[in-house]
């Protein structure tokens, strides 16, 4: 005895699927087993990384004015930690992180500007912001009409284990006149 019954459309192609899949793998064979042994990579943990805050007097001090970094007049500048890529010298220089914010020491003399900048610094690195500009003038308004800060902060950059790359901000971020620093991740 038939059932009058209709099976929805979906159900009737649901059950044609199967039987299509069965129909194609009836044929199918599993593979010999291999004589490979496969091994289980074994996961290095992570190496920790110890980030150091010191007292911003300890830092006052370890920031020298010996000038490490030569620059020639004119000559475009950059600076790159040990261990980090060039590529990432080059995503810097264009643009890749937006500037998160920005330090004027403009008028500020060598020691003002040494203490705003380890305290725009380490304010940065504690709200966790990796890509600041630091403008430092073109020294238009020097005597000699040459950059007076220019190498010092670049120096100082130097120095700091937050910063891993710095180099001269792009035309529209103040070109001559400021740099673009990356700082090292906060975790």
């Amino acid at each position: 005895m038939k059932s009058n019954k209709k099976v929805p459309a979906d159900t009737a192609k649901h059950d044609d699927e199967i039987s299509l899949f069965h129909d194609a793998m009836q044929d199918v064979q599993p593979l010999n087993k291999s004589d490979k042994v496969i091994h289980e990579q074994k996961k290095t943990p992570p190496a920790f990384q110890y980030i150091v805050q010191e007292e911003p007097s300890i830092l006052d001090d370890s920031l020298s004015d010996h000038i490490s970094l030569e620059l020639a007049d004119g000559e475009e500048w950059s600076f790159l930690s040990p261990g980090v890529s060039r590529q990432t010298l080059r995503r810097l220089r264009r643009g890749y992180w937006g500037i998160q914010s920005h330090l004027d020491l403009h008028g500020l003399n060598r020691d003002e500007a040494r203490l705003e900048l380890i305290s725009f610094l380490d304010a940065c690195r504690n709200e966790g912001l990796r890509s600041v500009c630091i403008i430092h003038g073109k020294g238009l308004s020097s005597k000699n009409q040459a950059p007076v800060l220019k190498t010092r902060i670049g120096n100082w950059l130097a120095q700091r284990n937050d910063v891993l790359a710095f180099c001269q901000a792009r035309p529209e971020d103040g070109g001559g006149g400021a740099v673009v620093v990356l700082l090292r991740a906060t975790t």
